[in-house]
């Protein structure tokens, strides 16, 4: 195969940030032992963020992006990965300190690496992507309160951020475990979408951005949270008596104004949703579980593809609120 490829590259040279999709020389791909060839990778919030300026997370330039990919094995040191086949990368922070997928190539290290499940196509590996492993973590936390209060069943959930990667398909799996789902949404237009996906309940974004109250009604036995701010102060004083509530976002603010009392009068627990440090038996074990919960025909409904010039078109709408569903990058 060439010895160049295409990637999407950031610089900061004299404090001026830039990002361009360049040729590059396989040798400029210097860290890992698994050479892969990208086929898909998605648009998440923190990717919008680090193509805006780095986010400062990204310590050293050049760069390439991209937290997440999928493809095929062409190039290998480890005797785990054989040429030809199929691997997926979420987390690791892929993307972030180590170069990423919006890319031709990418070298990576053999311990982010995971066979994909025979199941499902690259294609739906990255239909999911880190948002779909995201809304898998944050699910299964809400589905822990059954075996931590013995088998007391989880009844009504709620979702906000629903129309979002994460939110969206946290909607699905949610009412695939067969809980009344709540969407919580500011688009309006996606309702019919929202309900095919499984919410039995829209409710408008508006109605959880008031200050939130010491203690509100008792409504969800369970809440996956994506965007922070006050939606998440709301939801937590609304949540139920040993209530679990998975926080996995901040695209509405870092900051939350809340209070003991949902903690200690009501049992409440928050349950901070991390993707990028998760080991690998939980990666192997969430991959394996999609064929039981995800109805990728549904999903497809959501998707925007686009490619590597489109993509840096697209990020700017994802930080505006502007995008509904998943974002899916054909490489």
């Amino acid at each position: 195969m060439s010895e160049n490829f295409k990637a999407v590259v950031l610089d900061q040279v004299n404090g001026e940030f830039t990002r361009k999709i360049k040729t590059l020389e396989k040798d400029f791909l210097k860290q890992g032992d698994v050479l892969v060839k990208v086929q898909y990778s998605t648009l998440n919030y923190k990717d919008a963020l680090i193509l805006k300026n780095g986010a400062r997370l990204v310590k050293e330039y050049p760069h390439i992006p991209g937290i997440d990919f999928s493809g095929t094995v062409i190039e290998s040191n480890d005797n785990n990965f054989g040429n030809g086949e199929d691997v997926l990368v979420t987390g690791g922070r892929i993307g972030e300190i180590y170069y990423g997928g919006y890319s031709q190539l990418a070298k990576v290290k053999k311990e982010f690496l995971v066979k994909k499940p025979k199941n499902f196509s690259n294609r739906q590996a990255m239909i999911l992507g880190t948002a779909g492993f995201t809304a898998l973590l944050c699910s299964f936390a809400i589905k822990a309160r059954e075996e931590l209060l013995l088998g007391e069943k989880v009844k009504d959930v709620l979702v906000t951020g629903a129309t979002g990667g994460v939110g969206s398909i946290a909607v699905m799996i949610l009412s695939k475990f067969g809980y009344n789902v709540t969407a919580v949404t500011g688009k309006n237009n996606q309702s019919d979408y929202l309900k095919e996906l499984g919410a039995k309940n829209i409710i408008d974004r508006k109605e959880f951005e008031t200050e939130p109250k010491l203690l509100d009604k008792s409504l969800w036995d369970g809440v996956v949270d994506t965007v922070g701010g006050k939606i998440l102060s709301n939801a937590i004083s609304q949540t139920k008596y040993s209530g679990i509530v998975a926080a996995c976002g901040n695209a509405s603010d870092i900051k939350i104004n809340t209070n003991v009392m949902p903690f200690i009068i009501r049992g409440v627990k928050l349950w901070g949703i991390d993707s990028v440090m998760v080991s690998m038996e939980r990666r192997k074990f969430i991959w394996s579980e999609i064929s039981k919960f995800i109805d990728f025909d549904i999903l497809e409904k959501g998707i925007n593809e686009v490619d590597l010039s489109e993509l840096l078109e697209t990020y700017p709408k994802m930080l505006k609120g502007e995008i509904a569903g998943r974002v899916l990058v054909k490489i």
